[in-house]
């Protein structure tokens, strides 16, 4: 036998290693459908820099009430502040492939800690409980877009807490400048004005299969109909959590809610759009093509 052989026999009696493989959990293109505001819950995950959500538990998973956010102090999962309540972070992903799952792993792991205590990211979760599995769905979650993160102080923070709670204020003002300001726009559901700098944009995520919404913005796009209005003209679109956001820049100076009456002409616009269902032309499918290759990164 020749030496390469014989060094590749395990010795009799020796075991292979015990420790569990880890199971993989299965990539979701759209982790959030099914859920009510599933919009909402990707613009706090992808857009939002600031912004609260609070959700109910099904009683089998203890009824309570979690407070859905957007990011945490350090980057932390979560925390149970001392009185149970309990907070989760969505934009502090695992990037398991399920971002559900994620979130959902997240909630079940802060309600077991100890009062006052932090979850930090250790490990990509196993296969498990989704966010459309704990959830009560009867009770769709409220965004509340905020200016700052102020919701990291614990409004019952006792005087023991006196040099955690002004670290947490200090780090809440240090942040404030560099959030992007972002407002919702009034009377239009899931539409997010923010000004970047010197410049003011609207991104508007859309509930619709993807596919449909780049079809219909594309005869939209051909017709040359995919501005707001004069000077507040369609700059591209993404994708996030397998939904499409458009993006607008706007003109100079505008603000929210001013843009109520564009958004919702537009948003007739889309309605017809999406009805139609003649062959796309070759004119529109040059439109989508051109709409898809230059996605925005905003």
């Amino acid at each position: 036998m020749s030496k390469k052989k014989r060094r590749g026999r395990r010795p009799v009696g020796t075991a292979t290693s015990t420790k569990p493989r880890k199971q993989s959990i299965e990539f979701v293109a759209r982790p959030f459908a099914g859920l009510p505001a599933e919009e909402d819950l990707v613009a706090m995950a992808q857009i939002i820099p600031a912004a609260t959500a609070t959700v109910c538990l099904t009683e089998e998973y203890g009824g309570g009430r979690v407070q859905l956010v957007t990011l945490l102090p350090e980057y932390v999962q979560g925390i149970k502040r001392v009185d149970g309540e309990i907070l989760v972070a969505m934009q502090t992903s695992m990037h398991s492939g399920d971002a559900s799952r994620d979130v959902a792993a997240a909630v079940l792991a802060t309600i077991d800690l100890s009062e006052g205590q932090a979850l930090r990211a250790e490990g990509l979760p196993e296969p498990g409980p989704r966010l459309q599995d704990i959830l009560d769905t009867s009770e769709p979650p409220v965004v509340s877009v905020r200016e700052t993160f102020d919701f990291w102080v614990d409004p019952r923070g006792g005087v023991g807490d006196a040099q955690t709670r002004q670290a947490i204020e200090d780090a809440i003002e240090h942040a404030k400048d560099e959030i992007t300001p972002t407002r919702p726009v009034p009377g239009v559901e899931h539409a997010y004005w923010c000004r970047l700098g010197t410049k003011e944009f609207v991104r508007w995520v859309r509930g619709e299969d993807e596919d449909e919404f780049f079809n219909a913005f594309a005869r939209i796009h051909a017709a040359r109909e995919s501005d707001l209005e004069e000077g507040a003209r369609f700059v591209g679109a993404f994708r996030a959590n397998g939904l499409a956001i458009p993006v607008w820049e706007l003109v100079p100076g505008t603000e929210a809610e001013e843009l109520t009456e564009p958004l919702q002409a537009m948003g007739g616009r889309l309605d017809a759009a999406l009805a139609d269902e003649s062959p796309l032309s070759p004119e529109v499918r040059r439109a989508r093509a051109g709409i898809i290759s230059r996605q925005v990164n905003l």
